[in-house]
């Protein structure tokens, strides 16, 4: 067969399909603008229900797909809401108990002894400081008690010196007393007998009177002696040695009382090496510590501290709450706080202080939540949800928790169970309490809703990507399939007016075709090729060409591959 004459024929029988298929494709749009008459559609007579749903919106998932998405199921039910206001902030050390430790006085950082992160106690020393004025003060301090330690000890010297005198002094005395003693009995006894014999007529009275005169002077003697025995001079200097000792004694101790002084009044220590010491304050934990070895400290308000130690034991949620809801609020409420780190642990402290001011521009106000914190999660500067827990509503409404509920739209929807699946229900909600919302209308009471899971049925109901259905099972080819495959069609809507048009438009479209082809080839010698005959080589050659298929980066074209 010549050229020519294959692209005739070829040219007939492109005219033959597209007249086929414009004779084929109108019954098929009129049609498709009518309703099918089956058992699926509904008739003008049936009964809606309130709870059905069409198929399309009915979401099908088996028990084994439902327990991979985490479904869970609750019975709506009324309850009475806690009215709250909530509202952002964030979390803030007691004001008492993060405090900066900064230097007492002038001086350089020798050593630093806690590390942010470190537990400390109140009194423990953090820091030492070496202070040129305190070293001075020391100097002087220790050569002032040198000097009165040597006068102490001269002192003391003195003092053994005079004792030892007064030792000896004193048993001089002592013997001379028991020496008058003596002499003052025997001249007693002497008289005595001397006035025994004189009575008797054997001696002279003469000898008597010598008698009694020899016992007023040992008498006198003795007197002397006991005189003797009080007024020592040794005690005299004994005394003057003990005040020496006392007075040495005092300018030991007034020797460093300026440099006590000076750090009493710094209340500050000074260890064996004279550098002070600085303590911790409060019980806590280093947070910061801006501030190395070698630098110099002062006492001015401007200068960096040494560290800051934070008790974070009790905290407060600090948050800004609106002027119209003050009245609402009030001194030891309770509240509820929620922390991002944390989102499954709720915190709930009271509210501690209300400010007194209403900010001009912003016309908030400050509201402090004080917390307990013995683990100390809560950490200062994070941001933090906080409930203000303000009553409760006064009747029971219908609720289901927040979990429940999808956005589709701008339009919340809620997940209803029923035989054949799950259902979305438009909802109108109310008023937010804690993980619960209130459910104006769309629900009853007794509904079952999906509580957890619902953002995965929603996505199944766009599209179903990675979760497993019961169609999903079922094999390809069966009646299911082609049920699917109808009501796809059902849902292709072309309007009937459409029908003639489009033949037409199909009908003159083959007419032009052919006739444009048969004049082509009566006006064209027989020698030379037509331009559709030319056109249609183009085609034929093409078709014998074989496909190129993609070639990665990584491989070569097989004409260039060694």
């Amino acid at each position: 067969m010549s050229t020519r004459s294959y692209c005739s024929a070829m040219t007939h029988c492109l005219s033959g399909v597209l007249l086929s298929l414009m004779l084929l494709s109108t019954p098929a749009i009129g049609l498709a603008g009518k309703p099918q008459d089956n058992d699926d559609a509904p008739h003008d007579n049936a009964v809606t229900e309130p709870q059905t749903a069409p198929a399309s919106d009915m979401i099908r998932v088996d028990q084994k797909a439902a327990k991979q998405m985490g479904l869970q199921v609750e019975r709506l039910t009324r309850q009475r809401l806690v009215v709250s206001i909530k509202t952002t902030g964030q979390i803030e050390a007691l004001p008492d108990q993060k405090v900066a430790v900064t230097a007492p006085i002038l001086g350089i950082v020798v050593q630093l002894l806690a590390k942010p992160g470190d537990p400390v106690q109140a009194g423990q020393v953090v820091a030492l400081l070496s202070s040129p004025e305190l070293a001075q003060l020391r100097v002087e301090a220790i050569q002032k008690r040198e000097e009165a330690e040597a006068g102490l000890q001269q002192a003391a010297a003195d003092l053994r010196l005079a004792q030892q005198n007064y030792g000896r002094q004193r048993q001089q005395a002592i013997a001379d007393l028991n020496q008058a003693r003596t002499q003052v009995t025997l001249s007693q006894e002497r008289y005595d007998r001397n006035r025994e014999l004189q009575a008797a007529g054997a001696i002279a009275r003469r000898q008597v009177q010598e008698s009694e005169t020899e016992l007023a002077a040992t008498r006198a003697a003795l007197t002397k002696a006991q005189s003797k025995l009080g007024e020592l001079e040794a005690v005299n200097q004994l005394s003057r040695a003990q005040a020496g000792v006392s007075v040495a004694q005092s300018r030991v101790r007034l020797s460093d009382a300026a440099y006590r002084a000076r750090l009493q009044q710094l209340k500050t220590t000074a260890n064996n090496e004279g550098l002070v010491t600085v303590t911790a304050p409060i019980p806590g934990t280093v947070a910061d510590r801006p501030t190395t070895p070698g630098e110099t400290v002062t006492v001015e308000a401007a200068s960096k501290p040494l560290m800051t130690i934070v008790n974070a034991q009790r905290v407060w949620a600090t948050a800004n709450l609106y002027e119209k809801d003050l009245a609402k609020v009030e001194v030891g409420q309770s509240a509820q706080v929620i922390v991002a780190s944390l989102p499954k642990r709720t915190f709930t402290g009271r509210v501690a202080q209300i400010g007194t001011v209403v900010e001009g521009t912003t016309r908030v106000i400050p509201v402090k939540v004080e917390l307990d914190n013995p683990q100390q999660v809560l950490k200062p500067g994070m941001f933090a949800e906080l409930e203000l827990l303000t009553g409760q509503a006064p009747a029971a409404v219908l609720a289901i928790p927040s979990t429940a509920v999808v956005d589709n739209n701008g339009t919340p929807r809620v997940f209803v169970q029923q035989e054949e699946g799950y259902r979305p229900v438009a909802v109108t909600l109310g008023q937010t309490a804690g993980k619960l919302v209130e459910v104006k209308s769309g629900l009853k009471e007794g509904d079952r809703i999906v509580t957890e899971g619902a953002t995965l049925l929603y996505a199944q109901s766009l599209g179903g990507v990675g979760i497993t259905t019961d169609s999903d099972d079922k094999p390809k080819g069966g009646k299911e399939t082609e049920h699917d495959l109808d009501d796809v069609i059902r849902k292709i809507q072309i309007p009937a007016w459409l029908g003639l048009p489009v033949g037409a438009v199909a009908v003159g479209a083959a007419f032009w075709i052919g006739r444009r082809t048969q004049s082509r080839q009566n006006h064209s010698p027989s020698s030379s090729r037509s331009l559709f005959e030319y056109e249609a080589e183009i085609y034929l050659n093409q078709l014998k060409q074989p496909v190129e298929s993609e070639t990665r980066q990584d491989e070569k074209p097989a004409d260039i591959q060694e």
